[in-house]
């Protein structure tokens, strides 16, 4: 059973650094897809960056150069370093897994960031 939570939210000013946690555990690596999704106020749910089953990360054009995705496996942590945080960062984060990587993600329950000028 794939199971995903997330920590590390919080509040924070423009320009500052956040880096979120995802504690990951029930399946493969080389046969899952890991992404950290963006949520703000009002939006639908977007995938931000992933890491593929190739491994290398892919990064959404908003967050290129300020975000970076990373996985410990032997802490089975996914993390996601944020920094130069915009107020356009604010909501809520989550991280998923794609097992398979056919486009069905499970998710994590999420954690709130906030960015304030």
């Amino acid at each position: 059973q794939v199971q995903l939570v997330e920590s590390g939210g919080g509040s924070v000013q423009s320009g500052g650094s956040l880096r979120l946690s995802c504690e990951v555990s029930g399946f493969t690596y080389s046969e899952t897809c890991l992404y950290w999704f963006h949520q703000a106020p009002g939006q639908e749910r977007q995938a931000i960056v992933g890491i593929l089953s190739n491994g290398k990360p892919t990064y959404r054009d908003s967050v290129k150069g300020r975000f970076t995705i990373s996985l410990d496996v032997a802490k089975n942590t996914l993390f996601l370093q944020m920094n130069s945080l915009k107020i356009e960062d604010t909501g809520m984060y989550y991280c998923a897994a794609d097992r398979g990587c056919d486009g069905k993600n499970q998710w994590g329950q999420g954690t709130r960031v906030t960015v304030s000028s």
